[in-house]
């Protein structure tokens, strides 16, 4: 198996649960006690808002048992933090993850972003090692378009990151959100940052070539 040594740390091993998010987990958790099958082959997607707002998502893909793990606000060093509770309860065979948004916005550079990838991806393998993993790219939004430039240089660094990586796949929901590069604004709600039914349907469409 390979990895991106480079960004491989040892902090992995240290990453504490953000306090903040505490309460939000143990609801997630307390929700799938009574709903999750552990006889049946599982998929979680967990990450911020934009996974758990995605309120149709067991029902988008009926013929698998699809979790929801995602916590709103959380920046990749959270869900870091909280792998075991998120993720690894689960056993899952594939794990979506949807990061990096929350990061960009609190200024945090690219370099530092893929290096919490990393870690996170490392610390999933070293659990499981046949678990597989597709990153969705950060996508485009209203409130955040002025970060455009920072969110593609990330974008870019995820995609190479998962194609020198064995069981990780890069979901490029970025570009179809866009129309002759500029944003669909029709894909959001009030706040312009979160989508509505229309976007995750366009979300929908590439994920479900990576679900199987």
């Amino acid at each position: 198996m390979k990895f991106l040594v480079l960004f491989l740390v040892p902090l992995f091993c240290m990453a504490q649960p953000n306090a903040y998010f505490k309460d939000e987990v143990t609801a997630i958790s307390k929700k799938y006690d009574s709903l999750w099958d552990s006889s049946r082959e599982t998929i979680v997607f967990t990450g911020s808002s934009s996974v758990r707002m995605w309120k149709t998502l067991d029902q988008d893909f009926p013929n698998h048992q699809v979790l929801n793990t995602g916590f709103g606000g959380s920046q990749t060093i959270d869900l870091l933090g909280y792998t075991k509770e998120l993720i690894f309860t689960y056993r899952p065979k594939k794990v979506f993850i949807y990061e990096g948004d929350n990061d960009i916005s609190s200024k945090k550079r690219s370099k530092e972003i893929l290096q919490t990838f990393s870690e996170l991806i490392e610390t999933i393998k070293v659990n499981d090692s046949t678990t597989k993993v597709v990153i969705i790219s950060p996508k485009p939004s209203i409130s955040r378009w002025k970060y455009k430039g920072k969110y593609k240089r990330l974008n870019r660094k995820l995609k190479r990151f998962c194609e020198k990586n064995d069981n990780l796949e890069f979901a490029n929901v970025w570009d179809i959100m866009l129309e002759r590069k500029k944003l669909k604004k029709d894909l959001f709600i009030s706040d312009g940052l979160h989508m509505n039914e229309k976007g995750y349907q366009l979300w929908h469409s590439v994920i479900k070539d990576y679900i199987d």
